[in-house]
């Protein structure tokens, strides 16, 4: 098993398979789990390629890059830390990733105001805030048809009414679930 180093997490998938992102040395930032990675995108299925994705809340963009390198066409990181935000952009270059939007500011009032649709969108908020549920909450005018949402925080989320949830898991501390609008929902 590849020792970890300080601040950084490996990709585990796709065209930069192996290569390593830094992230902010903020102690807030907890990084998914490769194991927890492995299973959400054998979930998602391993190959991306055309989708459009948000990762609300995106810390270290571990969850981004990752799509980016699996073939998403877009991935929109959206993270309130500009320290974090710089190491994200210093990580795309680095990686000459291309189809990145990275924006600077609140999760929720960008879920709030966005107008586009995503096909994969990825919850994983400060803990202990109540953040994935009010995210879900503003999430359904952003999802495209047959859109999945992956949502991780430290207690099991419930679906909100019009949500199912697919699947789900836990790892230690952490809960994690793919979930969709049911077909009334959108």
């Amino acid at each position: 098993m590849p020792q970890r180093k300080a601040n950084s997490v490996r990709i585990i998938g796709g065209e930069w398979r192996s290569r390593r992102i830094a992230f902010s040395g903020d102690g807030a930032l907890r990084p998914t789990p490769d194991r927890v990675r492995g299973t959400l995108f054998n979930w998602l299925g391993q190959d991306l390629t055309g989708t459009r994705c948000l990762d609300l809340f995106a810390g270290s963009g571990a969850l981004g890059f990752e799509a980016l390198s699996r073939g998403a066409r877009e991935v929109v990181m959206v993270e309130a830390s500009a320290r974090a935000a710089r190491v994200i952009a210093a990580n795309a270059a680095r990686l000459g990733a291309r189809g990145l939007r990275l924006v600077i500011g609140d999760a929720l009032e960008f879920a709030a105001s966005a107008r586009d649709d995503f096909d994969v969108v990825f919850v994983d908020p400060p803990y202990a805030r109540g953040l994935a549920a009010k995210a879900l909450e503003r999430l359904p005018p952003l999802l495209a048809r047959g859109a999945r949402v992956y949502v991780e925080d430290d207690r099991a989320v419930d679906a909100p009414p019009g949500w199912k949830r697919v699947k789900a898991g836990r790892a230690g501390a952490v809960h994690y679930c793919l979930m969709e609008r049911d077909a009334t929902g959108r």
